[in-house]
């Protein structure tokens, strides 16, 4: 028969060998994960579901600049807004998605309404009459880089407008994606740091 005694002390030494070493941030499990692809598909989903239910109605040129600059801040607000939320999240990594597919799609929604709104104030504005999936498809295309050609902008507002959407993509994919990196370090080392204090103090500071 075991001892009993030298029974606990294996198990207490299996136990500590399988803990996370101290101030290291836990992997999070499956099911926050699956919240995170759930949310920002929703998220996504919602923003092009407002898209085509929103009452675009015929505008001017000018109503439809301060709708894209109200938008680009709006755009602006909720990134930072994020990266907040990022820093402060116990899943810095997978806020980080989340705030990336959201900003992505309000971005391209935004100006897919902008292409819209500018095809139905100025016809002509682009090679073809432009319908809602038509306005999205182009302001997916250009943002891939891919492309095709089937549908260009063919006014001089037309063309700025585009090449805004172009600037700020890669902007986008650049500078905010850095800024959502450095966000993350930073949630991850707050992590850190709340794990060790933890583990320096684990009855608490109470006297």
């Amino acid at each position: 028969m075991s001892d009993p005694a030298t029974a606990r002390t294996e198990e207490s030494r299996r136990d500590e060998a399988a803990a996370p070493p101290p101030g290291s941030v836990p992997n999070p499990g499956r099911r926050a994960m699956t919240l995170t692809v759930v949310r920002a598909c929703l998220i996504a989903a919602g923003l092009v579901t407002a898209y085509y239910l929103l009452p675009l109605d015929r505008t001017d040129t000018g109503a439809t600049a301060t709708l894209l600059a109200c938008g680009l801040l709006g755009v602006a607000v909720v990134f930072l807004w994020e990266v907040r939320t990022i820093a402060r999240s116990p899943h810095p990594r997978l806020k980080a998605v989340e705030a990336l597919a959201a900003t992505l799609a309000l971005y391209l929604v935004l100006f897919a309404g902008v292409y819209y709104l500018l095809e139905e104030s100025t016809p002509g504005s682009f090679s073809e009459p432009l319908t809602r999936t038509d306005s999205l498809y182009f302001t997916l295309t250009t943002f891939s880089t891919v492309g095709f050609g089937d549908i260009t902008a063919d006014s001089q507002t037309g063309r700025v407008v585009t090449m805004l959407q172009m600037a700020g993509g890669l902007v986008l994919v650049g500078v905010f994606a850095r800024v959502l990196a450095q966000a993350v370090e930073t949630g991850l080392r707050r992590r850190g740091g709340q794990s060790q204090e933890q583990d320096d103090d684990p009855g608490g500071s109470g006297g």
